[in-house]
């Protein structure tokens, strides 16, 4: 049970993502780049403590580490598009599209990692986009989220089939490559990328206010160290397919958050509560009576 209580935990902490997000006040560029920034120092010292992780490192072969590069420019690309998406729509509108690759990481890992998927698997994953459609009908039925656009809806889905891509691309490292080594690489390119991205962009990358500093340092902490990367631990143990219908329990918990924080107070439709039910429903049929657990 450990990958599973792994993956709800990295649930719960990647749901705090969007809070932290909005609760900032610099251009959303800025926090993309230093999110992932302050997360590769974090995990820096215990890359460094660890001789294993360091040795694997050095000899990692030419074609991996290239792939590796590849998956860190995917993640920049996901940040890129989904923070933007946040100043453009509303937090459930953003983070419900975000998560909505399920359509896609299912098949292509049936095809691409022979990822088998049963009738039960199938029902929960249909299950879940139902949920997710539902959830999407209530918002823009809301009035206190008439701040959706077009523009930021599709940047929304354009981070959520980049989420998918990073998601299958992590699950194939990860068969060979142990999780310090894959993260740090991973997230190093993915800082550089966001960089040169910045720049291009002319997005400010020196003062920021200290509040927008501690508030993307404790994302980095919450929702990159304890979110993404033990996401991504997990990944060598659960199916492609399994993982990303979990993060379908991300747009619950932010609602949740939205609605119990203050300063935000977005109070959830019964079309949420519905489709948030039925999310999870589909989560469970997706991992009921499946071998998961793989001996690596």
């Amino acid at each position: 049970m450990k990958p599973y209580l792994a993956l709800f935990s990295s649930i719960v902490a990647v749901s705090f993502a969007s809070i932290f997000i909005i609760s900032c006040e610099a251009p959303p560029l800025s926090i993309a780049f230093y999110r992932l920034f302050f997360t590769t120092l974090l995990l820096l010292p215990f890359l460094l403590l660890k001789k294993q992780s360091r040795k694997e490192l050095i000899h990692l072969d030419r074609s991996t580490i290239l792939f590796m590069v590849l998956i860190g420019c995917i993640l920049a690309a996901h940040f890129s598009f989904w923070i933007t998406s946040l100043t453009k729509t509303s937090v459930a509108s953003s983070v419900i599209l975000v998560t909505a690759h399920p359509i896609l990481v299912a098949p292509v890992s049936y095809y691409f990692l022979k990822e088998r998927i049963s009738k039960i698997n199938a029902l929960g994953i249909t299950c879940s986009i139902l949920g997710v459609i539902i959830l999407v009908y209530g918002n823009y039925g809301l009035v206190s989220l008439t701040i959706d656009t077009l523009e930021g809806n599709i940047l929304a889905m354009l981070g959520g089939i980049a989420a998918g891509l990073y998601i299958l691309g992590g699950k194939k490292m990860r068969k060979t490559v142990s999780i310090l080594p894959y993260a740090f690489v991973v997230y190093a390119v993915a800082t550089i990328a966001l960089l040169f991205i910045c720049l291009w962009y002319q997005a400010p990358l020196a003062y920021l206010s200290m509040r927008d500093y501690g508030i993307i340092l404790l994302m980095a902490l919450i929702s990159g160290i304890f979110g993404h990367t033990l996401y991504n631990w997990s990944l060598a143990y659960i199916r492609a397919s399994v993982a990303s219908v979990f993060l379908l329990g991300e747009p619950i918990g932010s609602s949740l958050l939205a609605y119990a924080l203050p300063w935000i107070h977005q109070i959830p439709s019964q079309y949420t509560l519905l489709g948030g039910a039925i999310i999870l429903g589909g989560i469970y049929l997706t991992a009921k009576n499946t071998k998961d657990i793989e001996v690596i």
